[in-house]
């Protein structure tokens, strides 16, 4: 999952969705140092790709992408489910999505002291340029791969990643619909397990 959809399973509590952010950059054991609740949106983060990485659903996923990307097919998931739960966003949420980015962008901002350097710039770049609004649009897929491509040690393997997206499109949203409503229901049970 990509950032719109862990925000949106952390939702409402505005603690988890610091910790959705933060989750893709604090890395190792949770020591205490943070607010609970963001230590608890941490592990949320967590448990989500864990749950996300190890499903059946996901692995025939996968299997779909061309043998040259599918190493490399989780994160072409992760951008292209944001893009259908922008799509699908009413199904899941009776706010408005651009209610709710807005929503989101202040949470953050309000309790960015929280943050690592690594999520403060990451939340300066999606306000800059409203990411989670960008993956509305399906083109901006390819093109946010390729950015993502750029960090890799060895060549960039998302430069014409459309071409093989776009085979695989109507299996992806079928996927994610088939998918999402599972995960909704996995995080409620976390979110309950730690109330």
């Amino acid at each position: 999952m990509n950032f719109l959809a862990h925000f949106q399973l952390a939702w409402p509590e505005e603690e988890l969705v610091v910790g959705a952010l933060e989750g893709d950059y604090l890395k190792g054991p949770l020591k205490g140092h943070l607010p609970k609740g963001i230590e608890l949106g941490v592990k949320l983060h967590r448990a989500i790709d864990a749950f996300t990485d190890q499903h059946p659903k996901m692995a025939e996923l996968r299997a779909q992408f061309p043998l040259e990307l599918r190493r490399y097919s989780g994160i072409l998931i992760d951008l292209s489910f944001d893009h259908y739960l922008s799509k699908h966003w009413h199904n899941y949420s009776t706010l408005p999505l651009d209610a709710f980015n807005a929503t989101i962008y202040r949470n953050l901002e309000s309790r960015k002291h929280h943050l690592g350097p690594g999520a403060r710039r990451m939340l300066l770049r999606m306000q800059q340029h409203d990411l989670l609004s960008v993956y509305g649009q399906w083109d901006s897929i390819a093109a946010t791969a390729a950015r993502i491509g750029e960090r890799f040690q060895r060549e960039n393997p998302f430069l014409q990643v459309a071409q093989h997206l776009d085979p695989v499109r109507p299996q992806l949203e079928l996927s994610f619909l088939n998918f999402y409503p599972e995960l909704i229901e996995f995080c409620g049970l976390k979110k309950h397990q730690w109330n």
